[in-house]
């Protein structure tokens, strides 16, 4: 891996994700409900776009934030309760609801746990161990509960357009359940994927110093 490749897989990332930001903004089930739902690819694209060369970040949280902005692109060019695959496995498995949001909601977790917890490591801002791990996860569960507002808000603003955005399908405690999904995503962040987290900022910090890079040196 080199400066080169990162610059290469960048390209990608961003070429790609502005094509698919063209297809699901072409003819969505409700026009509204897309904005509102891929206003986040907006403003994190705008926010990278303005930080980099100075700031990147490491390969593997360039692919999550790849995947973060596609399933929010697919959920707003859907409606998060009318995605056609999680409609079928609803239907296959008899479910109470499509799950799409739920989904959403577990990446709105993992991701910005992986994010928070690179930026305090490279900027030195928080040490590792206990603390590391409860301000993550402040963070990550500050940003739920930051959208959720925004749901609300959303819907007292424009009533009945938001109905899809909401995306409750019924479901009264849809608002705890998705922070709870958003919570356990950031706990798979901060466990499973610490290894392979802390391998991937290791290789970046060895292209960025020019040190060789060691296994087990993150």
């Amino acid at each position: 891996m080199n400066r080169q490749s990162d610059y290469s897989l960048h390209l990608f990332l961003s070429g790609s994700l502005l094509l698919f930001l063209i297809l699901s903004g072409w003819q969505p089930v409700d026009r509204f409900t897309w904005i509102l739902e891929v206003l986040p690819v907006f403003i994190g694209g705008g926010i990278l776009f303005a930080l980099y060369p100075q700031w990147t970040f490491s390969r593997m949280v360039c692919w999550f934030l790849w995947g973060h902005a596609m399933v929010l692109m697919v959920g707003g060019h859907y409606t998060y309760a009318q995605v056609p695959l999680f409609n079928g496995l609803r239907d296959a498995f008899h479910l109470s609801r499509n799950h799409y949001d739920r989904l959403g909601h577990f990446f709105q977790g993992m991701v910005p746990a992986l994010v928070a917890r690179e930026v305090f490591i490279r900027r030195g801002i928080v040490r590792r161990g206990p603390w590391l791990v409860f301000i993550v996860l402040c963070v990550c569960m500050a940003i739920s509960a930051w959208y959720e507002l925004l749901e609300w808000q959303a819907a007292i603003w424009s009533g009945t357009k938001a109905d899809a955005f909401l995306g409750t399908q019924g479901d009264p405690w849809d608002t705890q359940e998705d922070m709870a999904m958003a919570f356990v995503g950031a706990i798979f962040a901060l466990s499973v994927l610490r290894t392979w987290h802390d391998r991937s900022m290791q290789k970046y910090i060895a292209v960025e110093t020019g040190k060789p890079y060691k296994e087990g040196t993150a």
